[in-house]
């Protein structure tokens, strides 16, 4: 079982596009999966029309009073089922905090799953915080969506000088590309700087479409309903080259 975190220090980068659509293109690839929606927010809950609620709350997750197969859900995609996200996950850090190995309950909490799922995807909150310390020490892959700007950039180097100081091991960083208007010469100068300074960047560009913006109205990621679309093909090509970096 791989782990994708789809994570951004900077929030309104595309992380929940990206999550919906990776899982939903794994899915559609024959592949077992599962989407963790960590987000209080329950955005991509949402977008798969699952109701954004774990009986119990976090707090019985973190206790180990209940297991995260007590709470899965399936969708209507082949493949793909969903743990939902919950109000009380803005409460994460405090709970986190009370335990003794406190950024490894997550990789703790996701050991029971390698019987069901080819792959787990984790829709993350933005910021630094415990619970993103606890994605880092479980995923496989870290995916972090760039919007051609300035301060996204910005927020990267943030995030590569964070885990320089105490990468795990295993983690592989791949950012990429995201909400990418090639028209604008902004855009264009942005993303020459970013793959100057970014070599294991993925090569596959999500463009900012509104089609992606429909996701909302369709509850649905794109394949679903504009499977021909420019984004479809550019979340299936980022899938296929996720895939092949971490085999």
């Amino acid at each position: 079982m791989k782990v994708i975190a789809i994570y951004s220090i900077k929030g309104g980068v595309g992380k929940t596009a990206a999550a919906v659509n990776l899982a939903a293109e794994a899915a559609a690839s024959g592949a077992s999966v599962l989407l963790w929606d960590l987000d209080p927010q329950g955005a991509s809950s949402y977008y798969f029309r699952v109701q954004p609620k774990v009986r119990g709350g976090s707090a019985r997750l973190v206790r180990g009073d209940s297991q995260l197969v007590d709470h899965l859900q399936a969708t209507e995609f082949d493949n793909l089922d969903m743990m939902p996200a919950d109000f009380s996950y803005r409460n994460l850090d405090l709970q986190l905090d009370d335990l003794s190995r406190p950024k490894q309950r997550l990789r703790q909490l996701l050991k029971g799953l390698e019987e069901y799922y080819d792959y787990v995807f984790l829709d993350c909150p933005p910021g630094i915080t415990l619970l993103s310390e606890n994605v880092f020490h479980a995923a496989d892959a870290l995916l972090v969506p760039v919007v051609p700007t300035t301060l996204s950039l910005r927020t990267l180097d943030q995030l590569k000088e964070f885990l320089a100081r105490g990468k795990p091991q295993n983690l592989q960083v791949m950012p990429f590309l995201a909400m990418f208007e090639g028209r604008k010469a902004l855009h264009q100068d942005v993303a020459d700087e970013f793959r100057k300074t970014n070599r294991g960047a993925l090569k596959t560009v999500i463009p900012n479409a509104s089609v992606i913006e429909r996701m909302g109205l369709e509850q649905a990621p794109v394949r679903k309903f504009a499977p021909n679309s420019d984004a479809a093909v550019a979340f299936r090509n980022l899938w296929r080259e996720v895939k092949r970096r971490i085999g």
